[in-house]
């Protein structure tokens, strides 16, 4: 795949050393000095706290005092590499690592175990604190960090706003930016080839998208204009060692409160959430004025207002409104935009499937496909590279969760545990993290084949369900979107924008990179925002050779 990540040794000794030169804060050093005091205890804390009740399965040994294992993992899809190794040699189906600060994780590869785990997320299985904390920062109390009945309800009052003709009446809007970014394409490609850093464009499409679509808003960034949200949201992680954005999260499962403390990276979070809250209470303004009759047509956000409801319980308050256009905005924006530069630098490596999916486009001459025809079977070879490209860059990697209560977790074939024993279940006591590599289960060969690295559409045309992946849970036995009661509510939404831009580029232009399949691709992220920035070789960004169909 030629997916690479930098990463910085940092031994146990000068870790917070390392950390401190990253807060800007005085006090806040002395804080965290603190926190190095008493991080020994909380190592000795956990190694005694560890109950019976959980199953010892076998895993790597420990690396570090302080990380375990985990700096080998980091929240990219470099770490899928990792998880598929140590399943080869401690699996099948399940093994534990050692984690953060004396801290053990349960990894999960086996598929009745992961139906189980995603079966139950949002009771048995929640958020840490570390990651419902850095979720309210982000996009407050809406749909991605509630839990339990809060989930339930406002799960409730947006589903309707995602139905398939919710979708289908917002799928003009998505043509409408493909076509507006396929118009300055055509002025930059007007005298042959251009390089176009394709990534800051999918961008702009994602963000005016969800805009229009999302809640009436136009930002209009394919035009030229520039949301402030957009800029923070860009530039969080950019000037962070890589090697700091990769532990954070980390310390954050232990310390929480690390996240509080004045730092650069929490600077740019600060920006982000102004021009995000600045940015809500104008669109909540503006769909106040009109009036929810006028645009309940025109956005997820007015049809909200719209719906009529005997049950006052199911209706959203100021709040939860302004709270889910965040979520909209996060959502929405990072993972459509990242998946559509993906599938263009796939098709830029494989001009076969480039040209396959052209050919099968072009059958329209006349108009374009309607969004029955999108989702339908009339595009089996979009269909195709759409899941091939979730299947190999999902946009949240893995999942990690912690067990609320004590529960057993089912296994497909059992398992030898470290005493040797063969169990067909795995117990967890209440406070184990658990967790689901899902890009490396997308990449497994044990559920896609000998060739599961690989960018091969064809395999979706073949039938996926003759192999092993049939057995897996989600959307086309996918876990991109993950699954049970936490299934991605947008998901039809992401699919439907995503094969429309897609058809559009593809059908008008042509795509190449340098040195094809052998260009290696770097993935940088933000340590709070779930950012994402992918570089071409020597750390540029990634430009692609566009040039017009003939």
């Amino acid at each position: 795949m030629g997916i690479t990540q930098s990463t910085t040794n940092i031994s146990d000794l000068d870790w917070l050393s390392f950390l401190t030169t990253s807060i800007d804060d005085p006090n806040a050093r002395l804080i965290l000095a603190f926190a190095s005091a008493i991080a020994l205890g909380s190592i000795v804390s956990a190694v005694r706290s560890r109950s019976n009740t959980t199953t010892r399965l076998r895993g790597p040994p420990s690396e570090s005092l302080i990380w375990g294992v985990a700096k080998k993992v980091p929240l990219t899809e470099h770490a899928a590499a990792q998880y598929t190794a140590w399943e080869a040699e401690y699996g099948p189906g399940a093994y534990r690592i050692p984690f953060t600060l004396g801290k053990e994780k349960i990894v999960l590869f086996d598929a009745r175990a992961i139906a189980h785990f995603f079966a139950m997320d949002n009771t048995v299985y929640i958020k840490t604190a570390q990651s419902r904390s850095v979720l309210r920062n982000l996009a407050g109390e809406g749909i991605l960090w509630a839990e339990g009945d809060v989930h339930r309800r406002q799960r409730k009052v947006l589903s309707p706003a995602f139905t398939n003709a919710a979708i289908r009446s917002l799928n003009p809007i998505f043509y409408d930016c493909a076509y507006k970014c396929k118009d300055t394409w055509d002025t930059l490609t007007k005298n042959g080839e251009a390089l176009i850093e394709v990534q800051d464009w999918m961008n702009n499409i994602s963000i005016d998208a969800i805009g229009l679509a999302g809640f009436s808003h136009d930002f209009n960034t394919l035009g030229g204009d520039r949301a402030g949200a957009v800029d923070a949201f860009d530039a969080t992680g950019a000037n962070a060692p890589a090697s700091f954005t990769n532990m954070l999260p980390l310390l954050l499962l232990v310390f929480p409160w690390l996240d509080k403390l004045p730092s650069p990276n929490k600077k740019r979070m600060n920006q982000f959430n102004d021009a995000l809250n600045d940015l809500s209470e104008r669109v909540w303004k503006k769909l106040k004025d009109e009036g929810a009759g006028d645009v309940s047509e025109k956005s997820i956000v007015g049809r909200l207002l719209r719906a009529e409801s005997s049950d006052t319980s199911l209706q959203l308050s100021k709040h939860e409104v302004i709270d889910e256009i965040k979520v909209m905005i996060i959502a929405g924006y990072i993972t459509t935009s990242t998946s559509l530069t993906w599938a263009l630098i796939e098709l830029a490596k494989n001009p076969d499937a480039q040209a396959r999916l052209r050919t099968e486009i072009t059958q329209f001459s006349d108009e374009d496909p309607s969004y029955e025809d999108l989702v339908g079977d009339k595009l089996p070879y979009l269909d195709a590279v759409t899941h091939e490209t979730l299947r190999l860059h999902p946009s949240v990697p893995e999942l990690t969760r912690v067990a609320a209560v004590d529960d057993i977790i089912p296994l497909s074939a059992p398992v030898t545990d470290a005493s040797g024993r063969t169990v067909d279940r795995i117990s967890i006591a209440k406070g184990t993290l658990v967790g689901c590599p899902i890009t490396a289960v997308n990449r497994s060969p044990a559920f896609w084949g000998a060739d599961a690295l690989e960018f091969r559409p064809g395999r979706w045309i073949e039938g996926v369900e003759k192999g092993s992946a049939k057995d897996l849970t989600g959307h086309r036995h996918l876990l991109t979107f993950a699954s049970g009661p936490r299934t991605c509510i947008g998901k039809g939404f992401a699919i439907a924008e995503f094969k429309t831009v897609l058809a559009v580029l593809v059908r008008n232009f042509t795509f190449d990179i340098e040195g094809g399949k052998s260009h290696k691709v770097t993935i940088t992220r933000g340590s709070s925002l779930p950012g994402r920035k992918i570089f071409g070789e020597n750390g540029k960004f990634l430009a692609l050779k566009v040039s017009r169909v003939a």
